[in-house]
């Protein structure tokens, strides 16, 4: 088997190809292009389709894209009215632009796995992970900045002294303190993390199962990748869905005192 090249691949080497990604630099500076350009393109066509409908919108009998997004947007504000209590007019576009974000990046993943590499390959680009969810980077940082901003409005809404005294002296009282700022520590990085390798493990897990569909003999490479890709389908929305709903929590958590 090969990927656009003359060079047959191995099962191991050609695992290792699909999984690796198009980088620029070395060591702990390295850039994955491959990743940021990716999210950056599934970023814009989320902007380019709902501005698009945004300019479009119609109070009469609306088409099918219009019906689309509408029904998104109002699941999405649904779920910001049931989590979030605080008062802010950005939630709500931001819980969105997570939904359909990681949704589209993780759409990617229902490719076909040689499809865009094998392209690649014809322009001289050797390695190109399609996946940006598959990139522990990418998801770390996301949910990096997600714990920043709880942070930020843990300091908005209760004060530079009313944060700091709330984690010395919860749940067990100022006598505590060390036990209370020990928890805290823990569940603050907790957060970040498991948010962060929950997205990146599930589609992880995905597309190597989609690799390993890719090396069987092609009379049952259709069938079986059919059936992972509609059962795929509820994973890649679902786990949009968690990260969103788990951004609003921890938001909402940072708006209510202990």
């Amino acid at each position: 088997m090969s990927v656009g090249t003359d060079q047959e691949l191995t099962s191991a080497q050609y695992i290792t190809h699909h999984l690796t990604n198009l980088t620029w630099g070395e060591g702990f500076f390295a850039i994955h292009l491959d990743t940021l350009i990716i999210s950056w393109i599934m970023g814009f066509l989320f902007l380019f389709l709902f501005i698009k409908v945004a300019k479009r919108v119609t109070s009469g009998v609306p088409g099918p894209l219009q019906n689309f997004v509408e029904v998104i947007i109002e699941f999405v504000n649904v779920q910001v009215k049931d989590i979030y209590h605080g008062k802010s007019d950005w939630i709500s576009p931001l819980a969105l632009s997570i939904f359909v974000w990681v949704f589209l990046m993780n759409f990617m993943d229902l490719l076909p796995v040689d499809l865009l590499p094998r392209a690649a390959s014809l322009v001289g680009v050797e390695h190109l992970k399609v996946v940006p969810t598959t990139d522990p980077n990418l998801t770390l940082g996301m949910s990096i900045s997600v714990f920043l901003m709880t942070i930020y409005y843990n300091f908005k809404n209760k004060g530079i002294v009313g944060f700091p005294k709330e984690i010395l002296t919860a749940p067990f009282g100022p006598w505590f303190f060390p036990f209370n700022l020990m928890l805290r520590l823990v569940d603050e990085c907790a957060k970040p993390i498991s948010l962060g390798l929950r997205l990146f493990g599930n589609l992880y897990a995905g597309e190597l199962i989609f690799i390993l569909i890719a090396l069987l003999p092609w009379w049952s490479q259709w069938p079986l990748g059919l059936v992972w890709a509609l059962f795929h389908i509820i994973i890649i929305t679902l786990q949009a869905f968690i990260f969103m709903m788990l951004t609003l929590i921890y938001v909402s958590q940072a708006h209510e005192a202990h």
